[in-house]
């Protein structure tokens, strides 16, 4: 997938899974038993120690899922992701350098935006596809639905608070490509290696088209 783009992020899954990796010999058996629920992507967040690890298990062991960085907060960080195997990568965020050190690596990315100002000034870079964080507290599906009128060229992944009973009233917007959920990998799940619960949990979102 050398030649993805980032407005491509948003149509390859229903949900992108966001996934908080806290004992690395979990990131391999983790991201098989999303894709054998149908999930092809996973967006590891950076959160933990182990992170960048899991994300290099990840690239190097189960090539057919697309591994992305997720809370990506500084270049810094852009640049280690890109370093250790990270495919795509999603900030909560973005001010202009951000922004621009995530363009540099050359990955398609999903920068975090809350308000149309924030929104506006992703767009004025001429990058359409971004992340609406937190979406539930900011105003959630009822906010992003008044967003096309105004916003006709910016799309979104909604991310925060979002459930599997909750994701179809976002799916169901003109300006909505996927959701990120981390309900697909309940940290009770993961550390007692329930990877067929994770199957399960995966294959009930990907239903979701």
């Amino acid at each position: 997938m050398s030649d993805l783009k980032s407005t491509d992020l948003l149509d390859l899954s229903p949900v992108i899974p966001v996934v908080v990796i806290e004992d690395v010999d979990h990131a391999v058996p983790v991201a098989r038993a999303l894709a054998e629920g149908g999930v092809p992507m996973v967006e590891l967040t950076l959160r933990t120690t182990v992170a960048l690890d899991a994300i290099r298990a990840i690239a190097e062991e189960v090539p057919e899922v697309l591994i992305g960085a997720g809370t990506v907060t500084t270049p810094v960080l852009a640049k280690e992701a890109a370093a250790a195997g990270a495919q795509f990568l999603v900030s909560p965020g973005a001010t202009p350098t951000l922004l621009g050190a995530m363009r540099d690596t050359g990955l398609p990315f999903l920068p975090g935006t809350a308000t149309v100002s924030e929104a506006l000034a992703v767009l004025e870079t001429g990058h359409t596809a971004m992340k609406f964080f937190p979406a539930e507290a900011s105003g959630g599906a009822k906010y992003l639905g008044s967003l096309p009128s105004v916003l006709p060229d910016a799309r979104f992944c909604p991310t925060g608070g979002i459930s599997l009973a909750t994701a179809p009233s976002y799916l169901s917007l003109r300006n909505v490509g996927c959701v990120g959920g981390s309900w697909l990998t309940p940290a009770d799940a993961l550390a007692a290696g329930d990877w067929d619960r994770v199957t399960a949990l995966a294959a009930a979102t990907a239903a979701l088209r």
